[in-house]
């Protein structure tokens, strides 16, 4: 947009804008605030489901009476614009798309459903047929709230159920190992803020060099807080990084990431001078010099230093984020420090990130007293 705003959206055959698409499309990413990639995802599945109308002769705008066919479909018809031809399955056939997939394309759908039935696009009924809809007399009356008033609620309908799957978090010894395979002072750095500070790659690539505040006193930068930190802003960003927390907080630093930044500043000024953009993590080593890292480019760097150091598996930023609660946690951090240094919302968003190590389940069950135990100090 001439703002320099991004946002993905969809095309017919004669690469003429889906209006109904892109007006929902527009309003996710300029009214909703929401990312960038979040528009693309949500192109990607409202695409899927116009080629099913499409190729099975139905009006999009009343398709999801039969929202089961389009699951069928979606789990056997190859991608590749669809131009490739639909192949009966037999037995033992690997799916084309499994369950996590097409949910996602799925919420797109819903969403986008929601959103025409809303502007008179789409008729109202349509609404029933994507929710369940329902008030709140059937729920406990801790979950109805205190006002009194009649709501309604809604439950999709189409859903798979997906495997429950764990994200592992990285080892201490995986972490060190990485980051002795470092080649640069900016790479180390950036291993740092990943698995040290907790930030998200978004976050990571998103920061500007007014953000890290590494004095012991910034008064003088005109911020009150104490001792080394960095400030995580949510930005629109011209290498498409993007903070996924709507806030703004601090995250404090302790002296390894201020050393490993002095290091950078370093490493920086010897190959860029003064110049560079005001990102600051930039291209240090490959053209266009000076120009800020992508979000990308930090997960190919956490893929090359699995490998660079010998590890068993690929170690991606998501388990540097979780080794860091992990940590955190284990030297004691209650689950409310570990929800602010994560920069979450909701007190139960932390709970994932958090893997206690196997000594700690040992002390705790260590600490339990034993029956005989008890039945001497009754007997006493």
């Amino acid at each position: 947009m001439p703002s320099g705003i991004r946002y993905w959206t969809v095309v017919d055959d004669d690469l003429q804008v889906v209006e109904d698409a892109d007006r929902f499309l527009r309003e996710v990413r300029l009214a909703r605030g929401k990312a960038e990639t979040t528009t693309k995802a949500y192109a990607e599945g409202i695409s899927l489901f116009l080629r099913w109308s499409l190729s099975t002769r139905r009006d999009w705008r009343t398709g999801a009476r039969d929202m089961g066919l389009f699951m069928l479909w979606l789990r056997w018809t190859p991608g590749h614009g669809g131009h490739l031809r639909t192949v009966v399955p037999g037995p033992g056939t690997e799916p084309v798309r499994g369950d996590p997939r097409i949910n996602k394309v799925l919420t797109a759908v819903r969403m986008f459903l929601l959103h025409a039935v809303a502007n008179k696009a789409v008729p109202p009924w349509v609404l029933e047929q994507i929710y369940e809809v329902a008030d709140v007399g059937d729920l406990p009356a801790d979950a109805r709230g205190e006002s009194g008033l009649m709501r309604h609620r809604l439950r999709a309908r189409h859903r798979l159920q997906e495997p429950e799957t764990n994200i592992d978090r990285a080892s201490d010894e995986e972490i060190v190992a990485m980051f002795l395979a470092c080649q640069s002072a900016r790479d180390r750095l950036t291993v740092l803020l990943v698995s040290r500070v907790g930030l998200r790659p978004g976050q990571t690539a998103g920061m500007h060099r007014t953000d890290p505040h590494l004095m012991m006193d910034s008064r003088s930068l005109g911020c009150d807080v104490e001792g080394a930190h960095v400030h995580v802003v949510r930005r629109q960003n011209e290498n498409r990084a993007w903070s996924k927390s709507k806030r703004s907080w601090v995250m404090p630093v302790d002296f390894l990431v201020v050393q490993a930044f002095d290091q950078y500043a370093l490493e920086r000024h010897e190959r860029l001078g003064p110049g560079g953009s005001d990102f600051l993590l930039v291209n240090l080593f490959r053209p266009p010099y000076g120009a800020p890292i992508t979000t990308d480019a930090i997960g190919e760097l956490f893929e090359a230093l699995s490998k660079r150091a010998g590890l068993d598996r690929k170690v991606t930023p998501r388990m540097g984020r979780h080794a860091m609660a992990s940590n955190v946690s284990d030297a004691g951090g209650k689950l409310d420090e570990v929800q602010a240094l994560l920069g979450q919302k909701h007190p139960g968003s932390a709970r994932p990130y958090l893997h206690p190590r196997a000594s700690r389940l040992r002390d705790a069950v260590d600490r339990v007293p034993s029956p005989r135990a008890i039945e001497r100090e009754v007997g006493r």
